[in-house]
């Protein structure tokens, strides 16, 4: 008897593992296994505007909040700057994204959220105004204040 993808989703994952390793394909639960293997598609895109949106968020403190530059927010910048390309390395299928206006705008929206919050300044552009590729992901850029 096979473990139902509803009542737990591990030991069913688990089952599924070994009845793809045994060969035992006319067991297999391939609409849920479709749905997991689109899930971590998503998954990579969340992480990745994710990382996206805490980056622009502290170019924005360190554009609009010159007098509280640090080390802790250019420290956070080339972090994210390095595991973005770790990421983009690992997934390059997900780079077209950040050519994508719609996806762009989403991650850049969230990142002005991230701001408004911590700071609560409210003036940012609608959209975001340096090229992903040529200054936000830049080592070394930092906008001007």
């Amino acid at each position: 008897m096979s473990t139902s993808y509803e009542a737990d989703v591990v030991a069913w994952a688990n089952e599924q593992a070994e009845f793809i390793r045994a060969g035992r394909f006319d067991l297999l639960d391939r609409e849920h296994i479709a749905e997991e293997i689109e899930d971590v598609g998503k998954s990579e895109q969340r992480e990745l505007a994710s990382r996206m949106a805490v980056l622009v968020a502290h170019l924005l403190k360190w554009q609009c909040q010159p007098g509280r530059r640090g080390s802790s927010w250019e420290s956070t910048i080339r972090i994210q700057r390095k595991e973005i390309f770790w990421f983009l390395k690992d997934a390059p299928s997900l780079a077209g994204r950040l050519r994508d206006p719609m996806w762009i705008d989403r991650f850049w929206s969230n990142g002005v959220a991230q701001v408004i919050t911590e700071t609560g300044l409210d003036c940012f552009p609608d959209a975001c105004p340096w090229s992903i590729e040529g200054e936000v992901l830049k080592d070394g850029w930092l906008p001007d204040a």
